[in-house]
């Protein structure tokens, strides 16, 4: 080898080396970096009165032969903006008609968004903020058709800068972050929408921004008169999931504000969109007598939510109960925490989505599937998991009731029980309440749970010995193998 020959080599393997390090470098800064200021919020505790907080929820079931749909969250959603006289902020994470489905769906992202206009008629005054993600216009590759016609209306619209939040794609938001993110995203799509064959074609650029896999997946509707915590999308093919809600009214609803001010913040929105200190503190400045008030609630988000729950589930003793209902689960601090409640004697009961379709996309089972199996084996059996019965919906709910002797826990939001959701990647807000068994909420919550577990009026779910031979090594080992790389939507 000349000594040209050896300085070139030499040279290259330099290069080589710093991009490594580079590589390794932006790999861990984006994993330990400073979160923006609020996000992974622990709100206030707030006591409230019976009437002062209501548990919703939306079903899609068979009954003889019919697709029944028992709808209350979004007619809830729809009303508060009829309501709606002075503020109103939104957070959603889907706002679109994307869809790969043949079957009709109702136009639930249009009457959303006509709703909002038509309130923007009657109250010239009204402040309207609309935070979302990106997803809605597939990440710049097109307008955001329902979205946009807010636009002209004074509405404050902001698209979450998702570069500001931690990377859980972590092998490939390394290299994105170096080589692709610096080409911009604007341009004319060409290539199919992996949202659905209707739905507007994307750029390239835009698959390599989506492959980060990282989302605001927040749902929250706010306005002077009410709070509304949710798992449901104002998107049309969702608009048959199964989802649960929970809306407030009180002093609550100012943390609420808060943290989509924070999430505004960060992403550029204009700030006196909002509306002010001074005017949330004179909406909810009265309070009733404390003795009238007997349930705890307050509003969490991203990492939060986790260790709030976990912290209420090593309160539970022997005879004590979980309900979970959960569209995802797969975060494996929670898998641990369930097998050691079962463990203690606490009865763990899990209603599961199969996980076979997304956005009329059929799939194979993941995580729930292996997950599952692995919870009933684990457990000798202790932890009871039924699968909820869908066709071609989701049951997309995402809560978790414990069940003490004298008060219960419920945790419910936007948030699956995933890494992704929970370990500060994706925007997640959820509302944690503390309540007596007795109280109406509580009364409501469980009547839902036993109401399906026990399929008291139609068949909601399943054994789930009736989905175990669909546990195959194949899927067993690519779910393992996405767990590892962390290459995965959960």
């Amino acid at each position: 080898m000349t000594k040209k020959q050896a300085f070139y080599k030499k040279k290259r393997n330099l290069i080589l080396f710093l991009i490594i390090v580079l590589y390794i470098g932006t790999i861990f800064f984006h994993q330990v970096k400073e979160l923006p200021e609020d996000v992974s919020y622990f709100g206030d505790e707030y006591w409230l009165m019976e009437d002062e907080i209501t548990f919703l929820y939306d079903l899609t079931y068979q009954k003889q032969g019919e697709e029944i749909h028992e709808q209350e969250i979004f007619d809830t959603a729809l009303q508060m903006i009829e309501e709606a006289e002075d503020f109103l902020v939104i957070d959603m994470f889907m706002v679109n008609d994307f869809s790969d489905e043949a079957r009709d769906f109702p136009e639930l992202s249009s009457l959303f968004i006509e709703k909002i206009r038509d309130q923007l008629k009657k109250h010239p005054d009204l402040q309207v903020v609309l935070i979302t993600d990106e997803i809605n216009r597939s990440y710049n590759s097109h307008q955001a058709l329902q979205i946009d016609r807010l636009a002209e209306d004074r509405v404050e619209i902001i698209y979450t800068d998702l570069t500001k939040l931690r990377d859980s794609n972590v092998l490939y938001s390394g290299i994105w972050r170096i080589f692709f993110q610096w080409f911009g995203q604007e341009g004319n799509g060409w290539l199919p929408n992996p949202f659905g064959e209707t739905s507007p074609k994307v750029t390239f650029r835009s698959y390599l921004q989506l492959l980060n896999i990282k989302a605001n997946h927040r749902k929250a509707i706010i306005t002077e008169d009410h709070g509304l915590i949710l798992s449901a999308n104002a998107h049309d093919s969702s608009a048959f999931h199964s989802n649960v809600a929970v809306q407030v009214t009180g002093p609550i609803i100012k943390n609420m504000v808060e943290t989509e001010r924070a999430v505004a913040k960060f992403s550029g929105g204009d700030l006196n969109a909002f509306p002010s200190e001074e005017k949330l503190n004179a909406y909810f400045s009265q309070e009733a007598p404390q003795e009238e008030r007997t349930i705890r609630a307050r509003i969490l988000t991203e990492k939060q939510i986790e260790t709030d729950f976990l912290g209420a589930m090593e309160q539970l003793e022997a005879d004590d109960e979980i309900w979970i209902g959960m569209f995802y689960l797969s975060d494996h601090t929670v898998i641990t925490s369930l097998l050691d409640a079962a463990e203690r004697g606490v009865d763990v009961h899990l209603i599961l989505d199969p996980n076979e379709n997304a956005f009329g996309s059929e799939k194979i089972g993941l995580p729930n599937i292996p997950v599952a199996q692995g919870l009933i084996d684990d457990s000798a059996g202790r932890i009871e998991i039924k699968w909820y019965q869908t066709n071609e919906e989701q049951y997309h709910s995402k809560i978790a009731y414990l069940k003490g002797h004298e008060e219960s826990y419920v945790t419910a939001g936007s948030t699956n029980f995933t890494s992704r959701n929970l370990d500060n990647y994706n925007l997640e807000n959820n509302i944690a309440v503390t309540a007596p068994n007795d109280s109406t909420f509580i009364q409501d919550i469980d009547t839902y749970f036993k109401r399906l577990w026990n399929n008291e009026d139609a068949i909601f779910t399943i054994p789930h010995s009736k989905e175990e031979d669909a546990l195959t090594p194949i899927k067993s080992v690519l779910y393992w193998t996405q767990k590892l790389l962390r290459f995965t939507t959960y």
